[in-house]
């Protein structure tokens, strides 16, 4: 569990001194380059340096043991962690989807948008290769300790990649093509924030489902159900429930036994089922097994 809160932090302690670098550069090169879009790129990263504090939090409050007030160790904290993210990206993409609209609209009334220079596309190309760069690192550590919540900062990381791939194109075009396509800087900045509000609402959905203490997916119950009755002692169970808790696994069943079974032989077929499945699903799994005569 040390290892993993580690692990967890020390990506994320990267990410930040990354976001930190991005920033200043992005929001310099707006302001010198005369790039609106470079600029609200800017702002986008500054979003990045809120999750990356907010996973370092919660990940040391997540791995923590049981105590007297959380009796099922601080898992949620994680899943409640990952929805913070998961709103935070909602809010940018939304942020870059308005902004994108209201420029779109003021061409369309003859406004003429500003020609940004070098420093803006240059800019935008630094962090489109870092930030991915940033996103595989993070998205392979998140999988490895199978934290949802780097994971979901991973792809955070994304998203500012793919706002910047928008923003390069923008300038690009502004640049090299004319006045006339100067347009394309809030149309890709548009089409991106669809992009970012997916990311959102993909992370975020399991995270409520979670907190809304929604039952585990069915090939993960079927395969539960498969564990308890292969046990040939088990005639049959019911009962049943399930859940997650952070990066573990909750399940509780009633199972039934023959009647004439001893207590103690009774409570080795409860104990070989838990083994079962923590073989299966990890030594956190959080198991409550009530035996019964048929």
């Amino acid at each position: 569990m040390k290892n993993r809160a580690y692990e967890a932090k020390k990506v994320t302690i990267v990410g930040f001194f990354v976001n930190l670098i991005l920033t200043a550069a992005k929001l310099t090169a707006g302001i010198l380059g005369k790039s609106t879009a470079m600029v609200a790129d800017g702002v986008h990263s500054l979003s990045d340096f809120a999750t990356d504090i907010v996973v370092l939090a919660f990940v040391n409050i997540s791995g923590k043991d049981s105590d007297n007030d959380h009796r099922y160790g601080h898992g949620k904290f994680e899943t409640f962690a990952t929805l913070i993210i998961s709103l935070a990206l909602f809010a940018v993409g939304m942020g870059i989807l308005i902004n994108g609209i209201e420029s779109i609209v003021a061409v369309i009334r003859g406004e003429e948008l500003s020609q940004p220079k070098m420093i803006a596309l240059w800019a935008a190309l630094l962090s489109i290769v870092s930030k991915e760069i940033l996103f595989r690192y993070t998205i392979i550590v998140g999988k490895k300790i199978n934290n949802q919540a780097v994971i979901a900062n991973g792809w955070h990381h994304r998203s500012d990649s793919l706002s910047s791939i928008g923003t390069a194109l923008g300038i690009a075009g502004a640049i090299y093509l004319g006045e006339s396509w100067r347009i394309l800087d809030p149309v890709a900045g548009v089409v991106v924030s669809f992009f970012i509000m997916k990311v959102s609402v993909d992370l975020g959905l399991p995270s409520v489902k979670e907190l809304l203490e929604a039952s585990l997916p069915d090939e993960v119950v079927a395969e539960i159900e498969e564990v308890i009755m292969s046990h040939p002692e088990v005639k049959r169970f019911h009962h049943l429930k399930t859940r997650k808790i952070g990066n573990a696994f909750a399940i509780d069943v009633h199972i039934k036994l023959d009647k004439e079974i001893s207590f103690v032989a009774s409570h080795d077929v409860a104990t070989d089922i838990e083994r079962a499945f923590r073989e299966k699903y990890g030594m956190q799994t959080h198991i409550s097994i009530h035996t019964e005569p048929v």
